[in-house]
């Protein structure tokens, strides 16, 4: 055999020996090495010597997995139907555990963020599932926390992203709110009026105090009314002003002008002197006054 073919002999039989020997894993991933199918160690990362055909690694990448949780139709504890998604964030912590403890850690952990999040809901509310979402997040974090840490996986949050309602639920809820707008409208409103109320009480109990000051309030009030474009204005006249002119064109009842008494009607008819109302036809009776005092 000539030497050039015991060259090529000796490059291929290196590079079947030393191909599997040698690997490389990154920054962020770790080498999860078996020996005849038991657990020696976690190497890396850099360059990583293996025994040919004994020793085999499995690669393990320690950065934050973002998962999506696929959305779930559930019901809250007050019988609301909602469908309800999730993102979850988690990263491997222990290698070793990843890969000894659960066969796929990435399904596993989507399968149980799914049924912790159906369970979760169906434990609040829907005002709580709207107004308090923090805490929802964290009890499902906390939840999915315990559950993934025997695998090696650290669930670092949980968010809530999305809840969706019924179009009949929506619409009651928008009457709902206009409904408590216009309560508040309306109690905002009683309240300025009270005020209000209050303040005129306090200026009418100021201005009894002197009577010119009603006087001088009269005078604002026209000249506020004669800066406006008006064709007509009003002038609003106390009758106490008329009072004296009322009095002297009269004859002091009270200010006003008596009006004359009727005459009254003659007691005796000539002709029926001496008639009883008895012998008269029906309603032609002459009704007698009652003698003067």
């Amino acid at each position: 055999m000539d030497p050039i073919t015991w060259v090529i002999v000796i490059v291929f039989v290196l590079l079947l020996v030393v191909g599997p020997m040698l690997r490389i894993t990154q920054e962020y991933e770790r080498a999860v090495v078996f020996r005849l199918g038991r657990l020696v160690n976690v190497r890396g990362p850099g360059l990583i010597v293996l025994v040919p055909y004994i020793e085999r690694m499995v690669k393990v990448d320690l950065r934050i997995v973002t998962m999506d949780v696929a959305k779930q139709d559930t019901m809250t504890r007050d019988n609301v139907p909602v469908a309800v998604d999730a993102v979850v964030y988690f990263q491997v912590v222990d290698a070793a555990a990843a890969i000894t403890k659960v066969e796929s850690f990435v399904r596993a952990t989507a399968l149980i963020a799914q049924t912790n999040l159906r369970s979760t809901i169906g434990q609040h509310e829907l005002d709580d599932l709207l107004a308090r979402r923090d805490d929802i997040n964290s009890r499902l974090q906390a939840q999915l926390d315990e559950q993934t840490e025997p695998w090696g996986i650290k669930v670092t949050t949980v968010e809530v992203r999305d809840v969706v309602l019924p179009d009949s639920m929506r619409r009651a809820m928008a009457r709902q709110a206009e409904v408590e707008r216009e309560r508040r409208a309306k109690i905002i409103s009683a309240e300025g009026e009270f005020q209000a109320a209050a303040r005129l009480l306090e200026a009418a109990d100021t201005m009894s105090q002197n009577p010119i000051t009603i006087q001088l309030r009269y005078l604002q009030t026209v000249s506020e009314v004669a800066t406006e474009n008006n064709s007509t204005t009003i002038f609003p006249l106390p009758i106490d002003l008329l009072k004296p002119f009322l009095m002297a064109a009269g004859d002091g009842g009270g200010g006003y002008p008596q009006r004359p008494k009727p005459t009254p009607p003659p007691l005796n008819v000539p002709g029926l002197e001496g008639a009883d109302d008895a012998e008269l036809p029906p309603g032609r009776g002459i009704e007698k006054a009652p003698p003067e005092e």
